[in-house]
C-alpha cells in the first residue's frame, strides 16, 4: 500500500473515531469473507458499519483522534463496528453476540458506549436487552416502576441503562408480586357468599324506581 493511501485511510478512520460515541470491537479471526459480508449487511440494518483495518493504521488513527482507550482493544485481527448517531447499539451488540455464538470464532473484545470504555461482558449483557427505545417505553408504561427510575432511564447514558435495568429486575424479584395482586388472588380463592332473596316489596319498589331511568336513557339515546 502506498504511503499516501495509508495516510488517507488513517485520516478517514480518525474522523470516524471522533464522530462515533458508540462502537464495538471484535476479533474476526476465523470468519470467511462470505460470513464477514453477511455480518456487515446485518449490522448495517442497525445503523452500524463494520470495518476491517490493519492494526497499525487503527492505532495511528486512534492516537490522532485522541481515543487512546481503544488501543487496549487492538490485539490481533481487529474489526470495528461504528454505530451511527441514530443507530441502535443494543441491536448491533445482539448481532455480534449471535454471530460469536453461531461461529465460535468471532470474539467480542469490548467497545465504547457514550464515549466510555466497556468490557466484553457489558457488551454481551447489552445484547440480551431489547432495543433501547423499546426498553424505555416498557419502563415508562410500567406501573411497578418508580417515577425516579423512569426519569433515570430517559436521562441516563446507554452504558448506565444496562445497570439500571439489572438492578430493577433484581429488586422486583426480591419484592415478589404486588400487594394488590396478592389480595386479588386471595379473594378469588374464597367461596362466594349467598345473598338473601329480596322481599316482594323491595322487588316492586326497585322495578318502579328503575323504570323512569330506562325511559330517560332511551330518550337521551334518541
Amino acid at each position: 500500500m502506498l504511503r499516501h493511501d495509508k495516510e488517507r485511510i488513517v485520516s478517514e478512520l480518525a474522523e470516524r473515531l471522533k464522530s462515533s460515541q458508540n462502537l464495538l470491537v471484535a476479533d474476526y479471526r476465523g470468519l470467511t469473507m462470505p460470513e464477514i459480508d453477511e455480518l456487515r449487511s446485518k449490522l448495517l440494518e442497525t445503523g452500524a458499519r463494520f470495518s476491517v483495518v490493519k492494526n497499525t493504521l487503527t492505532r495511528l488513527a486512534a492516537e490522532e483522534a485522541g481515543v487512546k482507550e481503544l488501543l487496549e482493544l487492538i490485539d490481533g485481527p481487529t474489526a470495528i463496528a461504528f454505530i451511527d448517531a441514530d443507530g441502535d447499539p443494543a441491536a448491533a451488540a445482539k448481532i455480534l453476540n449471535d454471530t460469536a455464538r453461531a461461529h465460535d470464532v468471532l470474539v467480542i473484545r469490548g467497545g465504547l458506549l457514550e464515549g466510555d470504555t466497556v468490557s466484553d461482558v457489558e457488551i454481551k449483557r447489552l445484547a440480551t436487552l431489547p432495543p433501547a427505545d423499546v426498553v424505555r417505553a416498557q419502563f415508562a408504561g410500567a406501573v411497578a416502576a418508580p417515577l425516579t427510575t423512569i426519569v433515570g432511564l430517559f436521562t441516563a447514558p446507554l452504558r448506565e441503562l444496562v445497570g439500571v435495568l439489572d438492578a430493577r429486575i433484581r429488586q422486583l424479584e426480591e419484592e415478589g408480586p404486588p400487594a394488590d395482586s396478592a389480595r386479588a388472588e386471595s379473594a378469588s380463592g374464597e367461596a362466594p357468599t349467598e345473598e338473601e332473596p329480596a322481599s316482594q316489596e323491595e322487588t316492586t319498589t326497585t322495578s318502579v324506581e328503575a323504570e323512569p331511568l330506562r325511559e330517560n336513557g332511551e330518550a337521551e339515546d334518541g
